[in-house]
C-alpha cells in the first residue's frame, strides 16, 4: 500500500478516500480509530489515506485537487472576520 495523503482532520481523509472512490480508486484510511486513543491532542501523521501501489500515478492528482479545494477553503474561511455573510451569496 502507498500512502497517497496524510491528512490534518478526519474529515479532511474522508474528503480524500471519497474522491478517490469516485475516480475508481480503492482507497483506505489508516490510523482512523487512532484518533479517539489521542483525546483533544492533534491527531498529527496518525491519519494517512492508502492506495494500491498500482494506483499510485492514478491517485496523485486526485488527491492534489482535492488538496487544492480545501487549502482554498481554509483561506475563504479565514477571511470571513465575523462568519460568512449570510444574506449575500455564497463564496465560489
Amino acid at each position: 500500500m502507498h500512502t497517497a495523503y496524510r491528512a490534518e482532520t478526519l474529515i479532511d481523509a474522508h474528503l480524500v478516500k471519497d474522491a478517490l472512490e469516485r475516480a475508481g480508486i480503492p482507497a483506505f484510511i489508516a490510523g482512523e480509530y487512532l484518533t479517539g486513543g489521542v483525546g483533544q491532542l492533534p491527531a498529527i501523521d496518525y491519519v494517512a489515506v492508502m492506495v494500491p501501489e498500482s494506483a499510485r500515478d492514478e491517485a496523485a492528482p486526485v488527491v492534489a485537487e482535492v488538496e487544492r479545494a480545501l487549502a482554498v477553503s481554509r483561506v475563504e474561511a479565514a477571511s470571513w472576520e465575523n462568519g460568512p455573510d449570510l444574506d449575500g451569496p455564497l463564496p465560489a
